[in-house]
């Protein structure tokens, strides 16, 4: 037996543990508890697969208090409640009597379940041991109520450190920070597990000022301390103040450890900065420090968030088979961040085993990049291998991609989705619902979700004021930023970019000044905004004064406003200066060339439109292509100019024909000023009628039910042809027809539209 001892001194590994187990065996001593007790310990220290534990339990002829001690202890250490449960279960209907030392480690087990185990303490006389009184209290303080707690804590005759420090916690994990405060302040001696939980409280509450001062005041620090304090730093925004600490806490001596360094790497990811993170990977080199797998996997999403993606991967690839799910998330999320799809699909399929954020990471990095529909098409994915569950996250960025994509029919069933499973919106994903809304054309679902809302920020307001900018309603963008002065809240750049537009589309000359002059530092943004709205109205002078007199240096927005304008104007002059200076800024944005050849072409200068067009040719420019599509039975339904590739062209086409001879008879004539070639007039008219957006409509006229409205989304502006023409349908057919353009909205109802003709 003596030899047993010895070799049980020396286990280091599982595979001594099995060793001494089978020499336990051999000397028929397994059913003995003493020997059951030995073992089971060791497979607490050596996370032992909780088979082989209950097998050396099992083994026992009849186990005696501490074995089953040492039993419930394991149960604890590997957190299985439900198994400690039922083993202390079994030791009553075994009738062991458990003695003082179980309920602590049992109540910890248990964590907010133990609450059942008071009435079994307090019957078995166990109440009056100070350790199981702190395990009580502990679990009262951390799970609550904590009145219980303080109860307990008060009926303490005599109270140890770890007594005070368990209450005082408990009071900073209920966010009650007088009480916290009183009880340090009454504290008879403290410890640095005390200081550390004062300074642990106010960095959760976000007052750092005063974390620092506990900090600093302490006698002795620890390196939990130095932790605490940089996690305060880290987790609040102060990348550089966690980096200084850092400094410090060498200085003194201290030597940092994994929770160290994950803490400081985490301050810079949050920051995205990616001379800081040069400088901590410095310090890190010039100490030589020996990296764990926690803090390389910080590492690999500091340097995503800095866009760093070789560095990323090259840490990424190191962890080789340590690589957890959060490391892969991390990489997937470096490559989304910088636009590199197809290298996070090829990591997201990888993936062992995926997790929630797996799923968000890959659907929002789509989302995020344009691509729209394969964020769809991969939550889809999702929902149907019923491995993981959607949360807030995961909709809120497929309620983006329907936003973007102006998928009505598909983003109510999104919300479908997330009324039938239940899943909780936050603010965010209400202001995600109103993006939603106003950017499929449904303005009175925005509002109303606007109004369900019991909470708002200053997002709700400017999210709903962008939404009435895009439609062309002034007046209620207008009212709205009064509204939000009314709740307490200050209108930003983005809400006066917001109103501004919304007065620009609507021709609210007077009430735009007015809102411009209230800005008491306007930028370049809300300078354009002004631009744009003195040049649609005609005051082209005016604009071009303003430009110069601006205290900064135009965008291209600023040009672009007074180029559009000067088309619509015919004022060529003025024209040809706004392009002169966008060739300068934008040498290689097609969109510029075309509208100054638009220019040319409506005032019949074609051998301007050939200079034009001869210019972009030399630089390898091309117009863009101009497309449209409906949403049909969960579908997107898409075309391009004298596209006949969809699979019902012929009707699209017999269709399209007929609505030509009904509006001729109504005055229709088609407008060909913007074709920009010197051709036939009967070509030129074959030209804007197989426009996509006439092609789109013609469409939904074919599926749709003649009740319903028609939403239709074009990348380029409407071309005033289409604009004409939609407004004539929509009276002879008598349907709502919205068309979003990559500018604004158009509700075409009655043969008017809600532009009014000044867009």
């Amino acid at each position: 037996m003596s030899n047993l001892n010895s070799i049980s001194l020396r286990i280091s590994n599982f595979k001594h543990l099995t060793h001494l187990h089978a020499q336990i065996i051999q000397h028929s001593l397994h059913h003995y508890n003493y020997w059951v007790s030995l073992l089971i310990t060791h497979c607490t220290r050596l996370c032992a697969p909780p088979s082989y534990t209950h097998l050396i339990f099992n083994s026992a002829h009849q186990p005696n208090v501490y074995a089953f001690t040492n039993m419930l202890k394991f149960y604890s250490h590997i957190g299985t409640h439900q198994d400690a449960i039922q083993l202390f279960d079994k030791m009553r209907a075994s009738n062991v009597i458990p003695d003082a030392f179980v309920f602590p480690i049992l109540i910890k087990s248990m964590g907010k379940k133990a609450v059942v185990l008071h009435s079994h303490v307090i019957k078995l006389g166990h109440q009056c041991d100070r350790y199981v009184r702190n395990a009580v209290m502990h679990m009262y303080a951390k799970y609550g109520p904590i009145e219980l707690a303080r109860k307990v804590f008060d009926e303490m005759p005599e109270k140890m450190v770890a007594d005070w420090n368990s209450m005082i916690s408990g009071y900073w994990g209920w966010g009650n920070e007088v009480e916290a405060d009183s009880l340090f302040k009454i504290m008879p001696e403290r410890n640095v597990i005390t200081w550390t939980a004062m300074v642990t409280g106010y960095s959760k509450r976000r007052d750092l000022v005063t974390a620092r001062r506990y900090f600093d005041r302490m006698p002795e620090k620890n390196v939990v301390s130095w932790n605490a304090m940089l996690s305060g730093y880290s987790q609040n925004g102060f990348a550089e103040d966690a980096i200084k600490l850092l400094d410090e806490m060498v200085v003194d001596g201290v030597q940092p450890d994994d929770t160290t360094w994950v803490a400081v790497v985490s301050a810079c990811s949050d920051r995205a900065d990616a001379e800081l993170a040069r400088s901590l990977m410095s310090m890190i080199d010039e100490k030589n420090v020996k990296l764990n797998y926690f803090v390389k996997t910080a590492l690999i999403d500091m340097y995503a968030k800095c866009g760093n993606v070789e560095s990323a991967r090259k840490i990424f690839d190191e962890l080789g088979v340590l690589r957890n799910v959060v490391s892969w998330n991390a990489m997937v999320s470096a490559y989304t961040s910088v636009g590199d799809l197809n290298s996070a699909r090829e990591l997201f399929d990888k993936i062992p085993c995926k997790d929630v954020v797996s799923w968000n990471s890959m659907i929002a990095g789509y989302a995020q990049n344009g691509q729209s529909t394969m964020a769809i098409e991969l939550f889809k994915n999702m929902i149907s291998s019923n491995h993981t569950k959607p949360d807030e996250v995961t909709m809120v960025s497929v309620i983006s991609a329907c936003a973007h994509l102006g998928a009505l029919e598909l983003g109510n069933w999104a919300l479908n989705f997330i009324n039938e499973n239940r899943i909780t919106l936050s603010l965010s994903g209400y202001n995600s619902l109103i993006f939603m809304y106003s950017k499929c054309g449904s303005m009175k679902d925005a509002v109303r979700v606007f109004h369900k809302m019991e909470t708002k920020d200053v997002i709700s307001f400017n999210t709903l004021i962008t939404g009435f900018a895009a439609h062309g309603d002034g007046f209620a963008a207008i009212d709205s930023m009064r509204k939000m002065k009314e709740h307490g809240f200050q209108p930003d750049r983005i809400t006066h970019i917001g109103v501004l537009t919304a007065c620009s589309h609507a021709g609210l000359v007077q009430e735009g000044k007015k809102v411009f002059d209230s800005i008491t530092s306007p930028d370049v943004d809300h300078y354009a905004c002004m631009i744009d709205l003195l040049a649609r109205v005609g005051k082209l002078d005016e604009a071009k004064n303003l430009i110069t007199r601006m205290p900064m240096v135009p965008h291209a927005g600023v040009y672009g406003s007074l180029l559009n304008a000067s088309r619509i104007c015919k004022r060529i002059d003025i024209g040809e200066f706004a392009a002169s200076q966008l060739f300068k800024i934008e040498p290689k944005n097609s969109g510029n060339y075309v509208l100054l050849s638009n220019m040319y072409a409506s005032m019949g200068k074609w051998r301007d439109v050939e200079r034009i067009r001869g210019k972009m040719k030399l630089l390898g420019l091309k117009k863009p292509t101009g497309w449209s599509y409906v949403e049909f039975d969960g579908k997107l339904h898409k075309f391009i100019v004298g596209d006949k590739s969809h699979s019902r062209s012929n009707d699209i086409y017999k269709l399209l024909m007929e609505l030509r001879k009904k509006m001729r008879v109504v005055g229709y004539i088609a407008d060909k000023e913007s074709v920009l070639r010197d051709v036939e007039e009967e070509e030129k008219e074959e030209m804007v009628g197989t426009h996509s957006e006439k092609l789109a409509l013609c469409f939904a006229l074919l599926v749709s039910d003649s009740r319903a409205i028609i939403r239709i989304v074009k990348n380029l502006r409407v071309c005033w042809d289409c604009h004409e023409a939609m407004k004539i349908i929509s009276k002879l057919e008598g349907r709502e027809i919205i068309v979003r353009d990559n500018n604004r909205f158009h509700c075409f109802r009655d043969g008017s539209c809600s532009c009014k003709d000044y867009w």
